[in-house]
């Protein structure tokens, strides 16, 4: 059964997916981890391939990317392995910024 989820990326994560701040979309997995949704994102969304490295490091988000399940910080969940339910909203907020 596929799980809907809104997904917002701000603070400069929403030009790697396209300049777009909301994404609704369908994950074709019952109940997906945080780790799988990373993983679909870089394989669905992000717009500009060479630059994965500024928001995927491994099989996570690199470090500098908040990461909140339904307005909460996923460091208080269960970060990767936090699952994730249809209607949830997960957002991205890059704190890395050129100077």
């Amino acid at each position: 059964m596929p799980t809907s989820l809104t997904l917002e990326f701000s603070g400069g994560s929403e030009f790697l997916v396209g300049n777009q701040k909301e994404h609704k979309v369908s994950l074709p997995i019952d109940q997906p981890t945080v780790s799988q949704l990373i993983q679909w994102i870089k394989k669905e969304i992000l717009t500009d391939h060479n630059r994965d490295d500024l928001f995927v490091m491994d099989d996570s988000v690199r470090p500098g990317v908040l990461v909140l399940v339904n307005e909460c910080d996923w460091e208080l969940l269960e970060r990767n392995e936090t699952i994730l339910k249809d209607g949830d909203v997960v957002t991205f907020i890059s704190t890395l910024h050129g100077g």
